[in-house]
């Protein structure tokens, strides 16, 4: 709880949780994490964000309006069990095709197999990738979408530069992430729940606590909103702007590439 969050220059790329790993190697470390829950992936959201993850999805999706039209093509980063992907599609009115892009091969097998349940795998590609080299040309896409994930790419400027590139003229990136809570005595309730609570739920859920105790100790290393905000603005986006959720427990990042 004591340990600073990095800054809009970064410090990402080696912080595994609170411990420092040598360049290279946090990519492994958060690999083998994903792995782990994969198929209680969903439970886990619902433990960290105290169910609140729901509603922050819906929010985020209703801040996109999505076009109802075909042809509008919407990248899905970190997406892998397709809970955003599916969000957007249904309120395209299923017009909308969403390419789902994950490092983990085991996330993305969880969201193929869900989007075949919902009748849904002709609106989507599920494609294995890294965030940090996208293998997309340019301006493909007309909006870019990362809930909860970026702060688990190593090199979260390489990441939105790409989203940058990837971004029709006109296209827009939404990030929601866990960030700062700016609310006295919320702050305190949500550490206590954070590091005390949450990986003695996740011993329980999954048989491992350890996987949830990188996922709290990422939380809190993650930039502040302010200095999110630069990080957006570095490789070009405009009108950059953010939202609290929950008093900060999560916030909505927007960009647009003008």
């Amino acid at each position: 709880m004591s340990e600073s969050r990095t800054s809009a220059d970064g410090g990402m790329e080696t912080s595994y949780g609170f411990r420092e790993v040598s360049d290279g190697e946090k990519q492994g470390l958060v690999n083998q994490v994903f792995h782990k829950v994969a198929k209680r992936y969903d439970i886990m959201n619902d433990v960290m964000s105290m169910g609140m993850h729901r509603a922050w999805k819906d929010a985020m999706i209703s801040a996109l309006n999505p076009r109802k039209e075909p042809g509008y093509k919407v990248l899905d980063v970190a997406g892998g069990t397709g809970d955003i992907a599916f969000r957007i599609v249904e309120a395209s009115g299923r017009q909308a095709h969403a390419t789902v892009l994950d490092i983990n091969g085991s996330m993305l097998g969880v969201g193929a197999e869900r989007a075949e349940k919902k009748k849904l795998s002709g609106n989507l590609t599920f494609v294995e990738a890294n965030a940090e080299e996208l293998p997309f040309e340019a301006a493909s896409f007309d909006a870019y979408t990362i809930a909860f994930g970026i702060r688990n790419v190593p090199r979260i400027d390489a990441a939105l530069a790409e989203a940058y590139r990837v971004l029709k003229r006109g296209g827009r990136l939404l990030v929601l992430e866990f960030s700062e809570v700016d609310m006295p005595l919320l702050d305190k309730i949500y550490d206590a729940w954070s590091f005390n609570a949450i990986p003695q739920f996740g011993k329980a859920i999954t048989g491992e606590a350890e996987p949830y105790q990188y996922l709290v100790e990422s939380i809190r290393k993650f930039p502040n909103q302010e200095n999110f905000a630069a990080m957006i603005r570095q490789p070009g986006f405009s009108r950059v702007t953010y939202t609290n959720y929950t008093g900060g427990i999560a916030a909505l990042h927007s960009g647009w590439k003008l």
